[in-house]
């Protein structure tokens, strides 16, 4: 009767052994990602991921959502219809004035030597050849945005004072460029490309932010919940970044093809423009933050103090 009942336990264990092995635990579900894009030329990084498959390489999808205007661009967030942005840290402070809602991971572009991000330019009907020129002129600008923080900066580091500085509210830049280019403007702010295409219209460059590259730079931001849930993507995404930022500024003239097909670039210029250096991994400093903030706060564009720590996150970064 033992050795039965040894017999049968063992039969029960090879039976077992051979029964259907347990299913394999699902795979994961590849997270999508989706950013309202501008098309300015500091979105071109994303681009190039998409065209070189970065987003796949690194495990990340990856949706580049157009739109056509930061207006539009924060309606999308603010509705939770994007993840993420290209915008700078003024921006980012608007969305976190009354609690966190978004952080900066990543700096997006800003000016290198001999390419810059922000240009004063003068009509050329005005006569202006010098940042002196511009004393008590009225400058055509988007007001309480990042291009009035830059010319600001510019021109009091030029030793202009703050009642030689006057500025003409042209929110639209289309106006702004046909208003220099007849002459009713005598002085604008534009960023680049299109203060390429201004020139070639016949304004002259008084100054551009080359001297302080970081004064418009600008940055990738996500929300904050984004951020919470899904960390991994978050460090998928800026992998793949990273790469594209490589892959530009050893080999640029590879991706002049994507200047038009994204219409990052006016038609004009295509056969001219050259794509410029783009920052490898970093983010806004402490100083530079403040700085921004502690024009915002005179300006009374906020009435409060918006923490550093909660709004740039670089742990993230590859």
């Amino acid at each position: 009767m033992k050795r039965l009942l040894v017999a049968i336990t063992l039969l029960g264990l090879v039976l077992s052994a051979c029964g259907p092995a347990a299913a394999p635990a699902p795979a994961a579900e590849t997270v999508t990602l989706k950013l309202a894009v501008i098309p300015v030329i500091d979105t071109l990084p994303m681009f190039v991921a998409e065209a070189e498959n970065l987003y796949t390489k690194h495990g990340v999808n990856v949706e580049l959502i157009p739109v056509a205007s930061a207006p539009e661009r924060d309606q999308l967030l603010q509705a939770g219809q994007a993840d993420g942005t290209l915008n700078e840290i003024l921006s980012v402070m608007f969305f976190n004035k009354e609690k966190i809602q978004m952080q900066a991971v990543r700096y997006g572009h800003m000016a290198a030597p001999g390419s810059g991000h922000f240009f004063i330019l003068a009509s050329g009907q005005s006569g202006i050849t010098d940042a002196n020129g511009l004393k008590g002129v009225e400058i055509g600008i988007s007001q309480g945005t990042i291009i009035e923080y830059v010319t600001d900066r510019l021109l009091e580091a030029q030793g202009l004072t703050s009642a030689e500085i006057k500025y003409l509210a042209v929110p639209k830049i289309p106006d702004r460029m046909s208003l220099l280019a007849s002459g009713e403007l005598k002085a604008g702010v534009m960023p680049d490309p299109l203060a390429a295409l201004a020139v070639q219209q016949g304004s002259k460059i008084i100054l551009d932010d080359t001297s302080n590259p970081k004064l418009g730079a600008s940055v990738i931001s996500f929300r904050q919940e984004v951020i919470d849930q899904h960390p991994e993507a978050l460090k998928a995404f800026l992998a793949a970044i990273e790469e594209a930022v490589t892959l530009i500024n050893g080999n640029p003239s590879k991706y002049s093809g994507l200047l038009a097909e994204k219409k990052i670039v006016p038609q004009p210029l295509i056969s001219s423009y050259v794509i410029p250096k783009f920052p490898t991994q970093g983010v806004p400093s402490e100083a530079e933050w403040n700085d921004v903030l502690a024009w915002a706060r005179a300006k009374n564009l906020l009435k409060v103090d918006v923490a550093y720590k909660e709004s740039v996150n670089s742990t993230f970064l590859p």
